[in-house]
């Protein structure tokens, strides 16, 4: 099964940091939070990632360029010009880059890796969240309810996605981008797709959470799993400075590799 990661924002309220790198690569614990959301689908046995690049896109290519050398021992023969690797301390990943555009919206970042996808159904997530997540409940629950797509439904301060739940509380009956006020269940972004969701995007201006997610609940294609453990978002200093002070604590609870 595939994960396709979006790494191409702006992450304008993370300025200080998003001067220079895009947002998917600010750290967390010396590693870049697009690290640790990678290692937690790898715990779950997913090692295929298709990350959208967009802003500052090349930072992306060239940590994962050097990846295995920083990560290894090595040996350098200086005068044969060879080096080998002493150990063997990476991952099992294999990590498409693809550059969607610096504007290109959500939606469009999606659609414009269609052709990457294939016929299978496939995981998908934003760049900027971590939690302990059960990929592999969520995953089967969404092969169970027969949707065409399952977002991960969480309940902290509300300021994302809001909707509403029936049929015992999995089928959405609406879902709006970002209400005024209130909290309640909230999109946790890491779905699960149909490759045929990819249809209700009309192109690259499509917010995926607009439209296409406004369309799939009217219609009843659209499924909610609740999570009720560890999440958070890092959208903006705040946050970051959270997660930076549960790492440097000990206390991971998204860690779960």
């Amino acid at each position: 099964m595939k994960a396709v990661i979006l790494a191409g924002g702006f992450g304008s309220r993370l300025s200080e940091e998003t001067l220079v790198k895009p947002k998917p690569m600010i750290e967390i614990g010396e590693k870049p939070i697009l690290w640790h959301i990678m290692k937690l689908y790898s715990f779950h046995g997913i090692n295929d990632f298709i990350v959208c690049c967009g802003y500052k896109g090349h930072i992306i290519k060239e940590y994962f360029a050097s990846y295995v050398l920083h990560m290894c021992d090595v040996t350098f023969e200086m005068r044969d010009r060879k080096m080998s690797f002493l150990n063997n301390g990476v991952e099992a990943w294999r990590v498409t880059l693809i550059d969607t555009g610096e504007s290109t919206m959500t939606g469009g970042r999606l659609k414009r890796v269609r052709h990457l996808l294939g016929d299978e159904t496939f995981c998908f997530t934003y760049g900027d969240g971590v939690s302990d997540l059960n990929l592999g409940d969520l995953i089967a629950f969404h092969r169970q309810q027969g949707g065409l797509a399952t977002l991960t439904a969480v309940q902290p301060a509300g300021r994302f996605g809001a909707f509403s739940l029936d049929h015992e509380q999995t089928v959405i009956s609406s879902f709006k981008e970002k209400p005024e006020g209130g909290s309640g269940w909230i999109n946790g972004g890491f779905f699960v797709l149909e490759p045929k969701a990819i249809d209700y995007i009309a192109g690259d201006s499509t917010v995926w959470e607009r439209e296409p997610m406004e369309k799939l609940a009217q219609e009843g294609k659209l499924r909610a799993y609740r999570h009720r453990g560890f999440w958070q978002s890092m959208d903006t200093l705040r946050d970051k400075m959270l997660l930076e002070e549960l790492w440097a604590s000990g206390k991971r609870p998204w860690k779960v590799w």
